[in-house]
């Protein structure tokens, strides 16, 4: 008798049970976007989307962004050759939590080092699609403007 009473106390628990684990997996995660940009013609747009996606999250506490730079677009942030507007945008943007990478291919076929690039950047060492899949296995949203 006791024994079949626990087995219904079990029963009616379980579904107790489901609905606080399903609630818990609804809980928002912290957001995480990774912007891929190739495009030198697109730099200043993507720059300016990424000032509005924390804006428009309330905040950089509210959100992690990457920004991962390959091909032409790594031009715009040689420090030969970025000018002053571009490297205080960027440096706005790394005060932010941006998260900035470049590419090593790209760095390897421009001829550039990290420090012949703006302050802030990491290298991709395996690549900039590399690193664009590996945030994306991470949880990361992936945005390309």
């Amino acid at each position: 008798m006791r024994r079949r009473n626990l087995l219904r106390f079990a029963g009616a628990l379980l579904p107790v049970s489901a609905f606080a684990q399903s609630a818990r997996a609804a809980e928002p995660q912290a957001s995480k976007v990774v912007y891929h940009l190739a495009d030198l013609d697109k730099v200043g747009f993507v720059l300016g989307n990424i000032h509005n996606h924390y804006d428009g999250m309330g905040g950089p506490e509210n959100v992690t962004i990457a920004l991962v730079v390959h091909g032409p677009a790594l031009k715009a942030f040689h420090l030969a050759d970025a000018g002053p507007a571009a490297a205080q945008d960027l440096a706005t943007l790394k005060l932010s939590g941006l998260d900035l990478y470049a590419c090593i291919n790209t760095m390897r076929a421009q001829n550039v080092t990290l420090k012949d690039l703006l302050p802030g950047f990491v290298v991709a060492d395996k690549g900039g699609v590399v690193k664009l899949a590996d945030l994306q296995a991470q949880g990361y949203a992936y945005l390309r403007p």
